[in-house]
């Protein structure tokens, strides 16, 4: 999300460019959308959209935040294989519970209200081109996000998302192409984590899920998570946010 040094006029009228200082950082916008709750096809069919206006430099870095109905999201890792799915297909449809794939990495997992979905779309280029640091990175959002309420959530060796002790509480699953990203992170506010015993949650068979809400006794408004994670994802990435329209129908133009 490289920026453009600043032009100053010369005497002349000309446009000049102003080289930066060695001391001086060009902040990269982000465009924030809170779009409230999306069926998954339709969030998906967004990403695409602005992934690609990404792509051709029509818009700024992307930060959509929002909730999907309940809904299980199968990984390229277990795109031919439903073992980790333990519910039927009449289980699922009796719970509401309906069934992708996501086009994304990693395993299995499931979005349902009371969950913050969080979908970047930026990109890595010049100087973020690295996948593990990406992913390193949304973790450190979500750590970010957990202790604005006073929780503290950490990593844990050899496995990806945000936790506190055996239990998961943000999950990650990303997508890069051209070091653009889409996907993201799932962040448990007050998701009925009953859903997830439809599922071996990531492909992790010996821990737990929880949330804001189980940690804290009852969940913080979402509106507040969304602030948190915000705040977070600007400072982690060096970002300056601001919000736009919450249309989920088109792609911001320039």
């Amino acid at each position: 999300e490289g920026g453009q040094a600043p032009f100053a006029d010369a005497a002349n009228r000309q446009k000049v460019p102003v080289p930066l200082s060695p001391t001086q950082t060009v902040i990269a916008p982000l465009q924030v959308r809170r779009l409230g709750v999306v069926p998954y096809g339709e969030g998906l069919a967004l990403q695409q959209e602005l992934v690609a206006a990404r792509k051709a430099g029509h818009i700024p870095g992307q930060l959509l935040l929002l909730e999907h109905p309940p809904v299980i999201t199968l990984g390229a890792k277990v795109r031919n294989d439903r073992s980790h799915v333990l519910a039927s297909e009449q289980m699922l449809d009796e719970a509401g519970v309906a069934l992708f794939e996501a086009g994304r990495g990693g395993d299995v997992t499931y979005h349902g209200p009371g969950q913050l979905v969080g979908y970047p779309i930026i990109d890595l280029r010049p100087d973020r081109c690295d996948i593990h640091r990406y992913v390193r990175d949304l973790e450190e959002v979500m750590i970010g996000t957990a202790a604005a309420f006073g929780v503290q959530a950490g990593r844990v060796q050899g496995l990806t998302g945000a936790w506190v002790g055996r239990d998961k509480l943000a999950a990650i699953g990303v997508r890069i192409s051209r070091w653009i990203t889409s996907h993201g992170f799932a962040f448990n506010v007050a998701t009925d984590l009953s859903h997830f015993s439809l599922i071996v949650p990531c492909g992790i068979q010996d821990r737990g899920v929880t949330s804001l809400g189980r940690l804290l006794g009852r969940p913080p408004a979402m509106s507040s998570v969304e602030d948190a994670a915000i705040a977070a994802f600007a400072a982690t990435f060096g970002r300056h946010p601001s919000e736009v329209s919450a249309s989920t129908g088109h792609a911001a133009r320039p």
